[in-house]
């Protein structure tokens, strides 16, 4: 545990960035462990928040260089299981992004909001929205002692 503190920020900013990748890690458990070891909440949200956020538009990015040939090849998706899904994502559109934080099917999200090309500024700004909010919650409660680690 102590090696961890040694790393502080740097460690809560990489587990976050690597949580937000198909990586299947728990920022939360992290910023609750630095928040109890007395390091400022809102720096440390800060920090969680930036690392989180980068990695969801890395999952953004990735969806970007995906191609439908891809899809049928490796995946068997057909083109119009592509396009329902497609409907589907654009109904919601960018705001959909605001919903990257949820376990699993966030990152699926990003990489859905990148693949249908969905516009990337204002993907970025729901996104960031949402994670900066689960990290406000996560934050408050792990202070008020409701989250037990």
């Amino acid at each position: 545990m102590e090696y961890f503190l040694e790393w502080g920020y740097f460690g809560l900013f990489l587990s976050s960035f690597l949580a937000a990748t198909v990586l299947p890690l728990s920022s939360e458990v992290v910023l609750s462990v630095v928040l109890a070891n007395q390091y400022p909440l809102a720096v440390s949200i800060l920090f969680a928040t930036l690392g989180n956020w980068l990695g969801g538009l890395s999952s953004y990015g990735l969806g970007r260089l995906g191609k439908w040939s891809l899809l049928q090849r490796f995946f068997g998706v057909q083109e119009p299981q592509v396009k329902k899904m497609k409907a589907k994502i654009s109904r919601w559109g960018s705001a959909l992004a605001l919903l990257c934080w949820l376990p699993v099917v966030g990152d699926l999200f990003a990489v859905g909001l990148g693949f249908f090309r969905i516009d990337f500024v204002k993907v970025s700004l729901w996104m960031l929205v949402g994670k900066l909010l689960r990290y406000v919650l996560w934050g408050i409660l792990t202070l008020w002692g409701i989250i037990f680690f």
